[in-house]
């Protein structure tokens, strides 16, 4: 990828970033705004509780986008599966129409592996607009991590500019705040000698991915 390209890959990222957390930081300031004015107790006490919603929701997508687009440099070159999967859980906390099933093998992931398994997620759960269940799996074998995340419901959304990113076939017109995730996951696989594929039906989703563990990993 030339610089050209990584500069363009940046700032849709940030796009995306911004984008996500405008929600719930634009509900912090109005929350604080209206706490200024509001002179009842229990109106205020209601203010609070949303101010704390939204400051959780807040610190949440921080954390999320801090492992899943970020260089993490808090982790080691393996992250515990316990990470990830918290933060996937609070990406559905407020989603009670979601469920998640999880088939987590090992006790660590590599960090490459853990990027593609949360951008996954992501993906999954916005393609679950009506609900449904999310099964979610990750185990080595054979030298390589082997991921699977499965989105099953009553209608699945999904954008085929994202499944071009996956699978390396979209144009770099094409690339926007929508589709940068998933081709900054196919560029972080393909590098480091692996690859993604997906399939998708009107009521499932599937995200598969494949990547060579070993010395010399991308990050």
């Amino acid at each position: 990828m030339d610089d050209r390209q990584s500069i363009d890959l940046a700032a849709m990222l940030c796009s995306r970033l911004c984008h996500d957390m405008l929600s719930p930081v634009g509900a912090l300031s109005n929350g604080l705004e209206l706490l200024a004015m509001e002179t009842d107790p229990e109106m205020r006490a209601n203010v609070v509780e949303l101010l704390e919603q939204s400051a959780t929701i807040s610190t949440n997508k921080l954390k999320f986008f801090r492992l899943a687009f970020g260089a993490a440099g808090g982790f080691g070159e393996r992250v515990e599966v316990a990470e990830p999967k918290a933060l996937i859980e609070a990406l559905v906390s407020d989603k009670p129409k979601v469920t998640i099933n999880w088939a987590l093998a090992d006790a660590t992931l590599a960090k490459p592996a853990v990027k593609v398994l949360l951008n996954f997620a992501q993906i999954a759960i916005d393609a679950l607009v009506r609900g449904g269940s999310l099964d979610i799996g990750a185990e080595r074998r054979d030298g390589a991590c082997e991921i699977v995340v499965r989105a099953a419901g009553p209608k699945i959304a999904f954008d085929e500019m994202i499944g071009h990113a996956l699978d390396g076939s979209l144009a770099r017109a094409e690339l926007t705040s929508r589709t940068a995730a998933a081709h900054m996951i196919h560029l972080l696989a393909s590098e480091n000698g692996g690859g993604l594929q997906y399939h998708r039906t009107a009521e499932t989703l599937v995200l598969g991915a494949v990547l060579p563990e070993g010395e010399g990993l991308i990050g």
